[in-house]
């Protein structure tokens, strides 16, 4: 689950009535994804990538979805597409330096 303020077992709270909430919750086992987890940026890239490459188009039948995706699927592992990090160690260092410590000679 990412960290979103919203995605809580409380939230069930607001949705469900507090028995049924309660129920729900007691049978979740939440684990939260790092805020920073570079896996998490590839997910989503990936999936913005089967969106926009393969996802454009209404289909109305299940079985029709399972064949475009399956074939997106293959396309995609064959030409063994890689994501091109465009934040560098450098930039990271000046954007986020409160989190890197400073070490003196």
């Amino acid at each position: 689950m990412d960290n979103l303020n919203t995605h809580t077992c409380a939230s069930l709270y607001t949705a469900f009535e507090p028995a049924e909430a309660k129920r729900l919750a007691e049978k979740l086992e939440v684990h939260y994804t790092p805020k920073h987890g570079s896996w998490l940026n590839m997910a989503e890239i990936e999936l913005s990538a089967l969106a926009r490459q393969c996802l454009a188009e209404r289909m109305n039948e299940k079985e029709n979805l399972k064949e475009q995706v399956a074939a997106w699927q293959e396309r995609r592992n064959t030409s063994a597409a890689k994501i091109d990090w465009r934040f560098t160690t450098d930039e990271a260092r000046i954007k986020l330096k409160r989190l890197y410590p400073i070490i003196l000679p």
